[in-house]
């Protein structure tokens, strides 16, 4: 087994229990039940490959297996005991089992896979829709070496058994790379760090850019062909086949409505491609002077993945889940994506509008109204008036939250670590991007919200209205029974320190 078990996608009468092997092996299947707790390894794999597919307080749901299509590995791959010089297709296969006939409250299962088997762990059925929730909030792992305590600190304080996780995009760095899901050995792998809490807590995640492969090549290392997409030439297929759910008929996985207990979850595709603020070179506002004659090198600028403006798709499908009586009667109305135009960090800015290409001479060049940002012109104005009370964001590795005018909260709760810097008058930091561009503040307008509890200050003791560090890692959880969102900070260079409550701010 590549990694243990983790849950998707909950029901009302059941879970998905998803794992992977290195090999498509045999005898997959997850036990299920109040007796699974007791039974020894051995009664426990004869349970899961003898003919009777239940016991006395035991059920046995078999798994299918399906191989990922595009996983490699290549010379910056850190596996144990392998080194490879090129990119090498590895197999990674995925076990998924459907369980169902859950009763009500937790379960005890197992999983047995060719012969391993987990220990116990517990899954559940999809909350009421009437029933508060515990979720946690975070995005932004990409095997960053602050990830593991940032889980093992929320894990210590929110406890593993939580109704559900909601990740706001780049989990890796390279998706289609299969050992920074599993088994790196040089960073810390994202089911590995996750260990611990996924086998108990669903996970409902949003697709970032680091979700995002570009061209496919043969010879390019894995780092090459991530930085290589082209409008209509880019991939999520190892994203797809990782998180097949949840998933709703128009978008798939790409974006999808859950209820949550009383929260009600709307996730969103609303990512475009990292490009290098440097003013040579392809960038976010240039191509490089040697490829303005090769179109087949131009990056396009910072271009969007999936159009989610006026008119799109995403942006029908949005309107109309907004609509629906079970988002407008939640409790709580819930929007997660990954861009953040509400921000203080650097990805911010420029605004999430398409390039507008200008060549001049030799030189090509993209500009990026501010009028021209989907979110801002195009969605926000919808949340605002189907009454959102959260959208969660991430991508710029930062602490910061807001509110605009209609009472929507607009919060990026990144793992932080390997921080983008904060751009606040409160730092004194710019971003330094060309004239026209937002320096200082959230380029959407909004004034940021000093956090309520336990603000970190400024060397002139000025409270600051951001996280940005890196040696303090934060997490956040969405608490509906109290009806309000609480962050915590953690100092990764004292072990000894405790997990500080921030900020707290109601929903409502």
């Amino acid at each position: 087994m590549l990694c243990e078990p983790y849950l998707l996608d909950p029901r009302p009468d059941g879970v998905r229990v998803v794992w992977h092997t290195e090999q498509p092996g045999s005898g997959h299947a997850v036990l299920v039940g109040p007796a699974v707790q007791a039974m020894s390894d051995a009664v426990a794999a004869a349970a899961a490959t003898g003919t009777a597919g239940e016991g006395d307080g035991w059920r046995r749901f078999a798994a299918t297996t399906a191989v990922l299509s595009r996983t490699r590995e290549d010379s910056e791959s850190s596996v144990p005991g392998r080194g490879y010089t090129a990119p090498t297709r590895r197999p990674v296969y995925r076990q998924l089992a459907v369980v169902d006939g859950l009763p009500a409250g937790r379960t005890p299962y197992r999983v047995v896979s060719d012969g391993i088997v987990t220990a116990a762990y517990s899954l559940a059925t999809a909350p009421a829709t009437d029933r508060p929730v515990r979720l946690l909030l975070t995005s932004d792992h990409q095997l960053k070496p602050m990830v593991p305590t940032n889980l093992a600190r929320a894990a210590e304080t929110a406890g593993v058994v939580l109704d559900g996780v909601l990740m706001a995009g780049d989990m890796v760095n390279v998706p289609d790379r299969a050992s920074e899901w599993f088994d790196s050995t040089a960073e810390p792998p994202f089911f590995a760090s996750f260990a611990g809490i996924l086998q108990h807590s669903p996970i409902y995640p949003a697709i970032g850019n680091h979700e995002v492969m570009g061209r496919w090549s043969e010879t390019a290392t894995l780092d090459e062909q991530f930085n290589d997409p082209q409008p209509g030439a880019w991939d999520i297929t190892t994203y797809e086949e990782l998180f097949p759910v949840p998933a709703s008929a128009a978008g798939g996985p790409r974006w999808w409505s859950r209820a949550i207990g009383d929260v009600q979850v709307i996730c969103l595709f609303a990512t475009l491609v990292w490009r290098s603020p440097e003013p040579v070179g392809r960038g976010k506002f240039q191509e490089a002077l040697e490829d303005v004659d090769d179109p087949e090198r131009w990056g396009h600028g910072q271009f969007i993945f999936e159009p989610i403006g006026r008119g799109s798709a995403q942006y029908e499908w949005l309107v109309a889940e907004l609509a629906t009586p079970q988002f407008r009667s939640a409790r709580y109305r819930v929007v997660m994506f990954h861009h953040p135009s509400h921000g203080l960090g650097a990805h911010s800015v420029p605004p999430f509008a398409d390039p507008v290409r200008v060549r001049e001479g030799k030189e090509i060049r993209y500009e990026y109204p501010l009028a021209g940002d989907h979110i801002l012109r195009d969605i926000e104005p919808l949340l605002s008036d189907a009454g959102v009370h959260l959208v969660l964001n991430g991508h710029s590795h930062v602490w910061n939250r807001f509110r605009n005018a209609a009472g929507v909260h607009w919060l990026e709760t990144s793992n932080v670590g390997n921080t983008y810097g904060a751009y606040d008058v409160t730092s004194g930091l710019e971003r330094g991007y060309p004239e026209g561009y937002t320096q200082q503040g959230d380029p959407g307008g909004l004034a940021p919200i000093v956090p309520t509890v336990a603000p970190l200050t400024g060397p002139d003791g000025t409270p600051l209205p951001f996280v940005a560090s890196n040696e303090i890692t934060v997490f956040s959880v969405l608490d509906s029974a109290a009806g309000v969102v609480r962050s915590y900070r953690y100092d990764t260079t004292d072990p000894g320190a405790e997990v500080i409550l921030f900020d707290e701010f109601p929903l409502t």
